[in-house]
């Protein structure tokens, strides 16, 4: 059965940089790692050349389960590209992790109606495989 809310495979075009690859190689494997600076162990998301903190540029790859609760979204009900009109509505949100000292994430909360998405609502982590070797974090309701 096909996810509701996501974008289709090819108007999703990835560019990761030495920052991000890791994030993207783990996102493949169905994994979400957010980087943690070495000297101040803050979490640097999205990835960054320097920490926010402190201004270290050293960072650890910290496994984290994804789920979390909704921050803040917005529903997109109107196609501005064609090729996404079939996809609509889509739910896109900015998704709080708990034990990260406010890290968030942004992702689609599918398979569900917009009516029904909510601010702090919880949330857990998904994955839609764009295509071999690239995933992309999603969202469904708890």
């Amino acid at each position: 059965m096909a996810l509701r809310g996501v974008l289709p495979p090819e108007v999703i075009q990835l560019t990761p940089n030495v920052f991000t690859q890791p994030f993207w190689d783990a996102a493949a494997e169905h994994r979400l790692v957010l980087p943690r600076c070495t000297a101040c162990s803050a979490y640097r998301f999205p990835p960054a050349p320097f920490c926010w903190r402190c201004r270290a540029q050293e960072v650890e790859w910290v496994q984290h389960q994804g789920n979390g609760a909704i921050y803040s979204y917005t529903v997109v009900r109107h196609a501005v590209i064609p090729d996404v009109r079939d996809a609509l509505p889509v739910i896109a949100a900015v998704v709080e992790l708990p034990g990260t000292d406010g890290c968030r994430i942004v992702g689609n909360v599918v398979d569900c109606e917009p009516e029904d998405v909510k601010v702090d609502a919880p949330v857990m982590l998904d994955w839609y495989d764009v295509r071999a070797g690239t995933a992309v974090p999603i969202f469904r309701l708890i």
